[in-house]
């Protein structure tokens, strides 16, 4: 069982004219991280992927027949999870040092249970990260995109643990684990199996 993880910042990825309006920057990005994507995609699987090849699942997931991934990106960074073996992956990424009302967002994103741990561990941001991270990355591994609210899942990320798993009764079993980078805390989920994969950067 196994996981592969790429990780870059953004600007080694991308390089944009200065003058671009935001939609315009917003589009080129996202072309030019799709593109990375593609070939990526076909370094692991050692031929060409062309775009056409792409399917996507009822509610829009990407993915090739032989091969399962999902990606994300914040302003600084880029991820992107790859396997053979494990299905329903999912992947987010976010710069620790972005701006967010920490407050707000997690009185409006968190359960009960989350919203009282951030509380006591003395409103940490890194945890507020884990937290948000692995929920983004559930949802994403199940396929089903902003379609859950997040706050009716319960992602059970215990304060200073870089792991852990969740169970919810429409998605079923889910682990997660979190990886620090310099600058930013990504967070890989899949489908839970007996046998826990192996992660491993691409």
């Amino acid at each position: 069982m196994h996981i592969s993880l790429d990780c870059q910042p953004i600007h080694h990825l991308v390089t944009l004219a200065t003058d671009l309006t935001r939609p315009q920057y917003v589009a080129a990005q996202k072309q030019a991280l799709h593109a990375y994507r593609l070939v990526k995609l076909s370094q692991y699987l050692g031929r060409n992927i062309q775009p056409s090849e792409l399917l996507k699942t009822s509610y829009g997931k990407p993915y090739l027949p032989d091969l399962a991934f999902n990606h994300s990106h914040s302003q600084q960074h880029y991820a992107l999870v790859m396997s053979h073996s494990q299905p329903d992956i999912g992947v987010d990424i976010e710069d620790l040092d972005r701006k967010v009302r920490f407050v707000a967002l997690a009185e409006h994103a968190f359960t009960h249970n989350e919203l009282q741990a951030w509380y006591a561990s003395g409103q940490d941001t890194g945890y507020w990260f884990q937290i948000w991270t692995a929920k983004e990355a559930i949802v994403k591994a199940a396929g089903l995109g902003i379609r859950l609210s997040l706050n009716t899942l319960e992602t059970n990320v215990k304060f200073g643990h870089m792991q852990g798993q969740m169970q919810h009764s429409s998605l079923g079993a889910f682990e997660y684990e979190h990886v620090v980078l310099d600058a930013a805390l990504v967070t890989i989920a899949w489908r839970k199996s007996q046998i826990r994969p192996q992660i491993t950067w691409a």
